[in-house]
């Protein structure tokens, strides 16, 4: 059985630290980070539903979530001729 909720977590690139961040308000407690947005989505299949069930969550089997990414960065022109 498959949740009909999507769990919205978000993720941003740390330039200090190096690392994406992910959190998210529809899961209480979830704050991890990893090196990818790849390693990011493998920790937070993990992640998600042990904390679902610290937090008492009572629901289907399988629980969707949306991963949205953020990251700043700099574009340069070439100087004018």
């Amino acid at each position: 059985m498959t949740s009909d909720k999507t769990l919205l977590v978000r993720a941003f690139w740390d330039d200090k630290a190096q690392v994406w961040v992910g959190s998210s308000d529809d899961v209480p407690g979830l704050a991890t980070e990893a090196d990818t947005v790849d390693a990011l989505v493998k920790k937070l299949q993990t992640m998600i539903p042990e904390l679902l069930d610290a937090n008492g969550y009572v629901g289907a089997d399988e629980v969707s979530f949306k991963l949205l990414s953020e990251i700043n960065a700099v574009a340069y022109r070439p100087a004018a001729q």
